[in-house]
């Protein structure tokens, strides 16, 4: 059993717990100390192998889709449920993997995942076809044709270390609800996580064969994703990577969906509630630490409000509490990695050289003689050209840049490599409808930030990503669509 004890954990392959077919492990750290936690299996391509063939049979076999639909849609109920009735244990292993307070996992992550298999439950009805007319000039009338959905095939989910348990959930459970095999490689930052969702699903009824966790570094990844029998990839992390899964899944024309980067533009007009403004403009960027995909990493505000807007956000970032997951007070855990730690400290460096103005953080907190710890940190003044406003940092790192109107508003937020998200902050909401259709982004907020639904697709435009995850639209690209057409004449069509 996968617990916040275990100190060793193997692969699940098969509904069975396995070795790596090399025997090799790797370290599990906790970012809130440094000190190794655990030792969990190291899959390579042989063990990708084991489990794609173990994943055809099962198709094959229809052990998934040979149940009716409802039952099948109980499962997935019942993995929800398991998750808030473990719920407590997650997030105790989550914060000892990512550094995620506890509170926040109890709060958003966890009861998200659940909310994501009630979801798709609820649409394992959903996958049919439709009759269509059928017209062809010259032939004859009497024909009929529809369309089938089908299942893709196996399905490779490849997700980051951020959020451990919404990742998988976003991916697993339309694949489980299209009747899709899954190989789930996440992390090697937070396999636990994983590991625990996979006993959970177990226990909740998925087949053995259905769902195989493969724990595990680069190597298996790229097995996943050059394996002419995975049809279907589905990859969250940076956009420099999943243009990689991109290229090499492009051997076998996999369908791919990715979830990539973003440096989100957080928009107040004049006309905004700064307070609430603020206040949540701070949850924007400062929730788990800054390594949120859609934080809002540069908060644009309009010249009339915005020294007063900037007091008031530094005020608050600096009552903001860092320290470990595990004691709840704290409202910033750890940075997940040494490597990243480091990363985010030079971006510091390069924002106070680039003539950027750090009003907050910008530091180690005092006393954090161990773990990876930063403070919320932000920067006033800066300008679109600056390194920090372009890309990414993946931590707890804000640049406020000031706008004059809200054709500038528009320009600056447009303009970035990215279009994940965005939000809008005004009184008039026709400003703000006519902002969402103006500024680029998959998800555009108006008077909040942050707020996702399963039920709602959630994807990025320009180098973002491709497809969307959750809302039906997710159920659609695990799914083929098939044409039947059917001649009932007496004698059929032909030409010759």
């Amino acid at each position: 059993m996968i617990s916040m004890e275990t100190k060793e954990a193997e692969l699940f392959i098969g509904g069975q717990w396995k070795a790596s077919a090399s025997g090799e492990t790797f370290e599990v750290i906790d970012p809130a100390t440094g000190e190794v936690t655990a030792k969990v299996a190291k899959a390579n391509e042989q063990d990708v192998e084991e489990a794609v063939q173990i994943g055809l049979k099962t198709f094959h076999e229809n052990r998934w889709l040979s149940m009716p639909a409802l039952e099948r849609g109980r499962i997935l109920h019942k993995i929800g449920e398991l998750i808030r009735k473990n719920n407590f244990e997650l997030a105790k292993i989550m914060t000892r993997e990512n550094g995620m307070p506890q509170n926040m996992a109890l709060f958003v992550e966890i009861p998200m995942a659940a909310d994501c298999f009630d979801f798709f439950a609820s649409l394992v009805v959903q996958p049919k076809g439709e009759m269509v007319p059928f017209s062809l000039t010259g032939a004859p009338p009497n024909h009929m044709a529809w369309t089938m959905k089908e299942p893709i095939g196996i399905a490779g989910l490849i997700t980051p270390w951020n959020f451990p348990l919404i990742m998988p959930a976003w991916k697993l459970a339309p694949a489980l609800a299209a009747g899709c095999p899954a190989i789930l490689k996440p992390a090697p930052e937070t396999p636990l996580t994983a590991l625990k969702l996979a006993e959970l699903c177990k226990e909740a009824g998925v087949p053995d064969g259905m769902l195989h966790v493969l724990t595990g570094t680069d190597e298996a990844g790229k097995a996943i994703v050059r394996h002419p029998d995975i049809p279907k990839i589905a990859f969250t992390g940076e956009t420099s990577t999943g243009r990689k899964v991109l290229e090499s899944a492009a051997a076998n024309i996999k369908r791919v969906s990715l979830e990539l980067g973003g440096k989100s533009p957080n928009i107040i007009f004049e006309d905004a509630d700064i307070e609430h403004a603020a206040k949540s403009a701070l949850f924007g960027i400062f929730y788990n630490s800054g390594q949120v995909c859609q934080a809002g990493s540069r908060i644009l505000v309009h010249e009339s409000i915005y020294e007063s807007f900037t007091e008031q956000l530094v005020t608050k970032a600096k009552k903001l509490k860092v320290g470990p997951g595990s004691i709840s007070r704290n409202d910033l855990g750890p940075v997940i990695s040494k490597e990243q730690h480091e990363k985010i400290l030079q971006y510091i460096e390069t924002g106070k050289k680039e003539g950027a103005r750090l009003l907050a953080g910008g530091r180690v907190p005092d006393g954090a003689r161990e773990g990876y710890f930063i403070e919320p940190t932000v920067f006033a003044d800066v300008d679109q050209s600056m390194c920090i406003a372009r890309e990414e940092i993946f931590g707890p790192v804000v640049s406020v840049i000031p706008f004059k109107d809200d054709d500038e508003a528009v320009q600056i937020a447009n303009d970035t490599i990215y279009g994940l998200a965005a939000a809008v902050w005004t009184r008039d909401i026709k400003r703000g409808l006519r902002m969402a259709q103006r500024v680029k982004s998959g998800t555009l907020w108006i008077n909040t930030y942050q707020v996702l639904s399963p039920t709602a697709p959630f994807g990025g435009y320009k180098q973002s990503g491709l497809g969307r995850e959750m809302g039906i639209h997710a159920l659609d690209s695990y799914l083929e669509t098939k044409t039947v057409i059917c001649d009932l004449n007496d004698r059929p069509m032909t030409l010759f």
